[in-house]
């Protein structure tokens, strides 16, 4: 019998085959780099410790993006929902959309129109800040109901600041940003980077939980992201188990060492780690 968790990794892993995680005639995955074999034979292995993959022409570069994106959203919306009892409140998944919408940024809304009136503000200010993550993960704020239920613990004319009282600002909280690069082999996977350090500074209350979520088979590849501290909370691997067992094949030392590298020093961890990282 397999838990809860362990059919929504399951279930996400089969998406992803009935869709954009493919081999092609060569052989070749569509999450592998086709000009290098090491990222060619990992990949490869990953896929058959899976349980293999469809025949298919790899899907366009923007196209597989969207769809690990919705993916990824599904299986957030499944996991989280089934570990709802381990904190209070509504928690909603949504693909995309506008970090302006919640609290922790709504004053961005304010910024944006200042700079729409004025050419020169908008030059020295540019629009970094006007981020728009691939998955949200927000959490609604509590109801004087839920707050209280059948006790007096808090009256309209206290705790009249805090965004937790949907009395006090029913906008929600953004509880997390979650960038999904189904590969890492160009420089654009870099502005998780720049989204999360924009996150970090233009905030005006608690952070969101900032993670990326990946299917890259090199390792290198990955520490390029995930090395480092600040601007990323951790990387997730869509199969860190399966991506560990093909390292432990002979000649690819290297490679494993820089997966352990990566995990031991808790920049790495896979899928299944999301949903529960997500409620701290």
């Amino acid at each position: 019998m397999t838990s809860a968790i362990g059919r929504a990794r399951v279930a996400f892993h089969s998406r992803l085959a009935a869709s954009i995680l493919t081999l092609n005639a060569r052989g070749v995955a569509s999450n592998a780099d086709t000009s290098s074999k090491p990222s060619r034979d990992i990949a490869a292995d990953i896929l058959d410790l899976l349980g293999g993959a469809q025949v298919a022409e790899k899907t366009a570069g923007q196209t597989a993006g969207a769809t690990f994106e919705e993916i990824t959203g599904a299986y957030l919306a499944e996991t989280l929902a089934a570990l709802a009892h381990l904190r209070p409140g509504e928690i909603h998944v949504q693909k995309g959309g506008q970090i302006a919408d919640f609290q922790q940024y709504a004053h961005l809304d304010d910024l944006d129109r200042i700079t729409r009136a004025n050419r020169d503000i908008a030059t020295a200010l540019g629009t970094d800040y006007l981020i728009k993550p691939d998955v949200i993960v927000a959490l609604r704020p509590w109801s004087e109901l839920e707050i209280n239920g059948g006790a007096d613990l808090v009256r309209a004319d206290e705790a009249q600041l805090t965004g937790a009282r949907a009395f006090n600002d029913a906008r929600p909280l953004l509880l997390a940003s979650v960038s999904c690069k189904w590969t890492l082999r160009s420089d654009r996977a870099q502005n998780a980077r720049s989204e999360g350090l924009n996150l970090v500074r233009n905030r005006k209350g608690g952070l969101a939980r900032i993670a990326v979520v990946t299917a890259e088979p090199l390792p290198s590849r990955i520490a390029s992201l995930a090395l480092g501290t600040g601007d990323i909370d951790c990387v997730y691997h869509f199969a860190l188990k399966e991506l560990r067992a093909a390292l432990e094949a002979p000649g690819r030392e290297t490679y494993l060492d820089t997966l352990e590298m990566m995990i031991e020093g808790q920049r790495l961890r896979d899928i299944a780690d999301l949903p529960f990282d997500l409620l701290l």
